[in-house]
């Protein structure tokens, strides 16, 4: 759509050239019609031309018979005869005509009246008044007949000497004719366009229509809704493509955070250990939303700015080549100028993108353990690296803007310098009649579309190198190392199968960034319905445990299996259905506690909710709310810690599974709620095969097995009375947290 929006652009120019040249034919005097006028006067009043009508005009009677008659006449007195018989003498002896009739015109009135009788020329009766008046005018005459001596003579002789002329359909009368040169008599070179207009306007109607400005109003409403259909068109496509760019661009960022989200869902605990969660936060949300708006606004106009500068090239040589090399010459600095930036500017982007993603990794880490950092006054040393890092994502957003910002008063210059280019070599070649006036219009209007283009894909290019930078952020992520396929596994455990037996089979497990193995050579059973308990020191593997059971990290070597099945041959989501886990850390979302417990489960009745809550004992802190179980949780309620690990309990409660995990479930509960903790636990783990990580052994005291867990390896087994009858390291791990110091 942008092309075709480009492509009408483009051929705009061409046809505002021809409505230029139209619109100043109509503005500037019509300088043909204005010499043929003239031509034909000037022509007619030629001596080679009037010769011959002044000798018909005048009809000299000079025969023997008038001169006798002039001679003997009463009326002439002597003097008068005299000087006529002088002349007549003279004549003889010259052959001018124009002496001649400056000699006669000496003569009286009685004498030439005699000389100059009435007759008719071309059926326009001359009288001998009218003959001696005309002959006296040209008493001065040289090569031609000036305005002087037309304005002077009789109107007769006047259409003689000047006859009715026709130009362009228009009959331009013999006192028109006068009356132009009577105007245009002192008429000099030197004069401005203001006052030759003046003179025109004071010329007879019938001239003015053949020489005025007349604008072919046909013609130019024929090329300015040609123009006008242009633009419109172009607009049209042009808002067709923002459309579809929007829903393209939008379409591709929900598609990459779907992927991302997928991606999660996919990557190994291992990836989490690794990276902030402030990090991964900045590439979903930031990163993706600079590559969706640089789709949605650079990515279009760069296509266009593309077709546009080619096509524009391309015409601009089609109208004129000298003019084509002027503009592109003129306008060639501006792209060494762009990729010399552009190649300086990509690194501060990227360090950008990255500096940013380190400035909100810090800001979630700080936040979500903003009680801790009051605590231990831990404010200054937090906002000290919050200004370093604010400070790095600062200098790299300074120093890429400060470059990417050179581009657009860079491309003003260019542009502003070729039109001045435009303008001067478009006024020579002008003067020489090379091109029109709108030519010029038109690559004014080209180098716009030139430069524009160069601007277009400068600012472009620089938002493309956001994200360039974002995108290998967002890919880099995408492309991390998945978690093993699990398209080949075929295998099944059903709910209602499942017997519950676990064994671990000398399983070895190491972090990537520890030197040694968290778990080697670790072999139990648990027996289905048997409570099994897991206790040892901080950092002896007891978590990881539960994590390798869940499928979470993959073993190094040995195995787990389920009834006999290799955990390996069972997807993650197959384990994981076979699992209800409590864990320390709670987690409760934005919404009603009762959506909260009944998280992710079909078929749960309220009696079911209130059940399990009074069962934990929380029932009557959720009845001194305001709306009960419909109360809706947010991050600003001032629930503790162990109302919210009761909360997950009694979600863990709801489940219908084989297996139950408790990773410190009860630790963020006073003693009183422990024991009714440990009730509604009894009854929960009731026919399941339980895993409990309690680090009070007081809470583990009836489990059926008790895995004594130390660098990885299980160095004691049995129930509570078996291990404290070995006086081993659970007897010593319990007395010490029931014996009395002091």
């Amino acid at each position: 759509m942008q092309h075709f929006g480009s492509v009408l652009s483009i051929i705009a120019p061409d046809k505002l050239s021809d409505l230029t040249d139209e619109i100043s034919k109509g503005l500037i005097v019509n300088q043909d019609n204005i010499e043929e006028l003239m031509n034909k006067i000037t022509t007619n009043l030629n001596e080679n031309q009037i010769q011959e009508k002044i000798q018909n005009i005048l009809n000299f009677d000079l025969t023997q018979e008038t001169i006798t008659k002039i001679v003997i006449s009463k009326d002439i007195n002597t003097e008068e005869k005299i000087q006529f018989q002088n002349i007549i003498s003279e004549m003889q002896n010259t052959t001018d005509k124009n002496e001649i009739i400056r000699s006669l015109s000496l003569l009286s009135d009685n004498i030439l009246t005699i000389l100059l009788p009435d007759s008719n020329y071309n059926g326009i009766n001359i009288s001998s008044e009218d003959k001696i008046i005309f002959m006296k005018n040209m008493n001065n005459i040289t090569d031609t007949i000036n305005s002087e001596v037309i304005v002077n003579i009789p109107n007769n002789i006047q259409s003689i000497l000047i006859p009715e002329i026709e130009i362009d359909n228009k009959i331009i009368t013999t006192e028109d004719q006068v009356q132009v040169l009577t105007i245009m008599s002192d008429m000099t070179e030197d004069e401005t366009a203001e006052q030759l207009y003046k003179r025109i306007d004071q010329m007879p109607e019938n001239v003015q229509d053949v020489i005025k400005p007349v604008m072919n109003m046909d013609t130019i409403k024929k090329i300015a809704l040609f123009l006008a259909s242009l633009y419109l068109i172009s607009a049209f496509f042009t808002f067709i493509q923002s459309i579809l760019m929007t829903t393209v661009a939008n379409k591709f960022a929900k598609k990459l955070r779907s992927k991302i989200s997928n991606k999660i869902n996919k990557l190994p605990l291992r990836y989490f250990d690794k990276n902030m969660a402030g990090d991964i936060l900045s590439r979903v949300t930031n990163d993706v939303d600079t590559i969706a708006q640089s789709m949605n606004q650079s990515l279009a106009s760069l296509v266009s700015s593309i077709t546009l500068f080619l096509g524009t090239i391309i015409m601009m040589f089609y109208t004129n080549w000298i003019m084509a090399i002027t503009a592109i010459l003129s306008s060639f600095i501006g792209f060494i100028f762009m990729f010399l930036i552009l190649g300086k500017s990509q690194k501060y982007f990227t360090a950008r993108q990255r500096e940013l993603g380190k400035l909100n990794g810090h800001i979630q880490e700080i936040y979500s353990g903003l009680n801790i950092v009051k605590v231990y006054n831990g404010k200054r040393n937090s906002d000290k690296k919050f200004d370093e890092l604010n400070e790095n994502v600062y200098n790299a957003n300074r120093k890429s803007q400060f470059l990417s910002g050179l581009m657009p008063p860079l491309m003003n210059f260019i542009g502003n310098f070729g039109y001045v280019a435009v303008c001067i070599v478009g006024a020579l070649l002008t003067m020489n009649d090379i091109i029109t006036f709108g030519v010029i219009i038109a690559f004014i209007t080209y180098v716009r579309l030139f430069t524009s283009p160069l601007s277009q894909i400068a600012q472009a290019m620089t938002a493309l190198q956001s994200t360039a930078a974002a995108s290998e952020r967002v890919f880099e992520f995408i492309d991390e190392k998945e978690m093993p396929s699990q398209e080949k596994i075929t295998k099944e455990l059903k709910l209602d199968e499942v017997k519950g037996e676990i064994e671990f089979d000398n399983i070895v497990f190491q972090y990537d960034n520890n030197d040694k193995p968290t778990i080697k050579n670790f072999s139990a059973i648990a027996r289905p319905g048997q409570k099994v308990a897991i206790v040892g020191p901080t950092g002896a593997g007891k978590t990881t445990i539960v994590n390798l059971l869940m499928k979470f990290y993959d073993i190094d070597s040995g195995d787990i299996k389920i009834d006999g099945i290799s955990i390996k041959e069972l997807t993650r989501e197959n384990v994981h259905d076979l699992f209800t886990m409590v864990l320390q850390d709670t987690w409760l979302f934005n919404g009603t506690i009762k959506e909260n417990i009944i998280y992710n489960q079909k078929g749960i009745t309220d009696e079911d909710v209130q059940k399990v809550c009074k069962a934990v004992g929380i029932e009557h802190f959720i009845k001194t709310l305001p709306n009960s179980y419909n109360n809706i949780l947010t991050d600003n309620d001032s629930i503790s810690s162990g109302q919210k690990q009761l909360l997950t309990i009694a979600r863990a409660m709801l489940q219908k599974r084989p297996f139950l995990i408790l990773d410190e479930a009860t630790s963020n509960v006073d003693t009183r709620t422990e024991e009714m903790v440990q009730k509604a636990m009894d009854k929960l783990t009731e026919g399941k095969t339980s895993f409990i990580i309690a680090h009070r052994l007081s809470t583990i005291k009836n489990a059926d097995l008790i895995l004594v867990i130390k660098d990885g390896n299980i160095i004691e087994q049995g129930n509570h009375n078996e291990l404290m009858n070995k006086n081993g390291f659970y007897a010593e791990l319990y007395r010490s947290q029931f014996e009395k110091i002091g």
